[in-house]
């Protein structure tokens, strides 16, 4: 799954970013980053996203139940990661059965690197992602309208979304079902992969990324914003499903075709989730982060916002270990997104998540993660 985009920035591009070199510029203003809550607030003047610490000091409690079976998922499919990173991973699985406390890092040899923070502070951007499952049929009816095309073959530029909705690629074969729901489609597209269950033969599928128009992509969430419909500070997911919910087909489709691009899609022949390290993608185990500063497989020890139901942050964050094994078009410098599962639950929880927490990039002495605070090459 070559993920082109995340829920976030399905809704607005707010986060504040580093400068090319990686260093923090100029502190934006804690309302430019996000909701102020979940800062830590911590004081600390970092000029990198990556930042050399001796030891870590936190005292949220932990779950670490979900990083030995992603990192099995690594060593078990890829023989070049697990050469790279089996050492660590095995190494903080020790730490991690032990220990836990992340003061105890050193004695196992583990490095830890802080990352800076949008603020220079150390407070990183948690946005969050998911598998959304969708209802189809194979042949349209009165309900099941809306194609899931299968990446065509385009003389030149592929057509734009309002013209692919004009029937620009009507009658060439591309059809993989119908949905009932075009904001459905739209939503899968910008996940840029999903799980489909078809209704008239009870079959479960999965739809990964096969491609996209080469069209820019236009927040549909900012439309809505800049024209007065949603407040900035009432943006989610589901806001949006509120707005659509409460206007025309007609109105629907104008506002999905300020957005030119679109994804095509192609069965595949398991159920697994894989982000674009090409490894399945465990719920609350994995994030897409910017490989610049995060190599795919990196170890990352993270303050983890917890939510309510709402989307509310509960005042609290769980120290959970992460793998990077997967990449955004939005997800840069100091920032993270957690891959939420799939479902609706997961779609709502991923739809809300906007938060910050501390996050270290783990490494191992003697071994090719060592210096976790170094650029990798």
């Amino acid at each position: 799954m070559l993920r082109k985009a995340t829920v976030a920035i399905i809704l607005f591009s707010l986060v504040g970013c580093s400068s090319p070199e990686g260093t923090t510029t100029e502190k934006p203003s804690l309302a430019a980053v996000g909701n102020p809550l979940a800062h830590q607030y911590l004081g600390r003047d970092f000029k990198h996203v990556l930042n050399k610490v001796a030891q870590i000091e936190s005292n949220k409690s932990h779950d670490y139940s979900t990083f030995a079976p992603q990192a099995k998922m690594v060593t078990s499919r890829s023989p070049s990661m697990a050469r790279k990173f089996e050492p660590l991973y095995n190494q903080v699985e020790n730490w991690a059965n032990h220990s836990g406390d992340p003061s105890t890092l050193a004695k196992y040899g583990i490095q830890a690197a802080q990352m800076g923070g949008a603020n220079g502070e150390g407070n990183v951007m948690f946005t969050g992602y998911y598998s959304p499952v969708i209802e189809l049929r194979h042949k349209p009816t009165n309900v099941f309208r809306y194609p899931i095309y299968a990446m065509p073959t385009c003389k030149g530029r592929c057509p734009s979304r309002e013209q692919i909705y004009d029937g620009a690629l009507a009658g060439q074969g591309l059809v993989l079902g119908y949905s009932k729901s075009m904001l459905d489609v739209f939503m899968m597209e910008v996940q840029g992969s999903g799980f489909v269950h078809f209704e008239d033969n009870n079959q479960l599928q999965y739809f990964g990324y096969a491609g996209k128009n080469g069209h820019r992509y236009v927040s549909i969430g900012r439309v809505l914003i800049d024209r007065g419909e949603v407040p900035k500070a009432k943006m989610s997911l589901q806001a949006i499903q509120n707005w659509v919910a409460h206007h025309s087909e007609a109105e629907v489709r104008e506002l999905l075709e300020q957005n030119p691009s679109f994804v095509f899609f192609s069965p595949r022949k398991t159920l697994d989730v894989k982000g674009s390290a090409g490894i399945p993608l465990l719920a609350n185990a994995a994030v897409a982060a910017d490989r610049k500063y995060i190599p795919m497989g990196s170890v990352l020890l993270a303050e983890v916002p917890q939510l309510d139901a709402k989307g509310n942050w509960t005042g609290k964050h769980v120290l959970r270990l992460l793998l990077a094994l997967d990449t955004g078009g939005a997800v840069k410098g100091n920032h993270l997104d957690l891959y939420h599962g799939m479902g609706k639950q997961a779609g709502t929880d991923a739809g809300h998540y906007k938060h910050f927490g501390r996050v270290w990039r783990l490494g191992l002495k003697g071994s090719a993660t060592q210096d976790p605070w170094l650029m990798p090459k």
